[in-house]
């Protein structure tokens, strides 16, 4: 299978899941982003690493680094290898002495990882292509003009939302930079078409 690099583009605090975060991975050198919601201690060291910054004592993803180094492990990188249910499921590729090893893991936590051995994020295109969302500027600007030529706007629930509703939030939901939703409306669109 094809497999398609990601770098970290954004880390903002859920809307509507309390203690939620979403995490935006883009698609390298791409337009596609992939939106995967954590939590806030996992959301906490990602962004503690991406500044920076060092606590006053190691967090665990501090130790698995020091774990890991001290016995000559190095994280080579992170697969992001399955999307079930709306949950992504990664994989820490690890090598020592020439031996590779995959250790199962939380997409969060070895996105924790990936930023403290600066390791390559990948995912494969299946994956991004079903669960991606395109950020393509004459399809938004097409989708607003939609929006704009509506006389009234009203809001609908995504569950009860036609397939060109539930487009016309996406576009919405991707311009106003509200990962979040986007990625719910986008399971939602997936559910529809299939």
């Amino acid at each position: 299978m094809e497999k398609v690099k990601l770098e970290i583009v954004g880390l903002s605090y859920s809307q509507t899941q309390s203690g939620a975060y979403a995490l935006v991975l883009a698609e390298v050198g791409g337009k596609r982003r992939l939106p995967i919601i954590i939590g806030g201690f996992e959301a906490q060291a990602i962004a503690i690493e991406l500044e920076k910054m060092t606590p006053t004592r190691p967090l665990t993803h501090d130790l698995f680094k020091s774990f890991a180094t001290s016995f000559s492990i190095e994280v080579k990188e992170i697969l992001i290898y399955n999307l079930l249910e709306g949950i992504f499921y990664a994989k820490i590729i690890c090598e020592k002495d020439g031996v590779l090893t995959e250790i199962d893991a939380r997409t969060s936590d070895a996105i924790a990882i990936a930023v403290r051995f600066n390791a390559p994020v990948y995912t494969f295109e299946n994956i991004l292509s079903s669960a991606g969302i395109l950020l393509d500027g004459e399809a938004l600007e097409k989708e607003m003009e939609i929006m704009d030529d509506e006389e009234e706007v009203t809001e609908v629930k995504p569950e009860e939302a036609s397939l060109e509703e539930l487009e016309n939030q996406l576009a919405i939901a991707i311009e106003e930079e509200d990962y979040e939703l986007a990625s719910k409306l986008r399971d939602l669109i997936n559910k529809k078409t299939s």
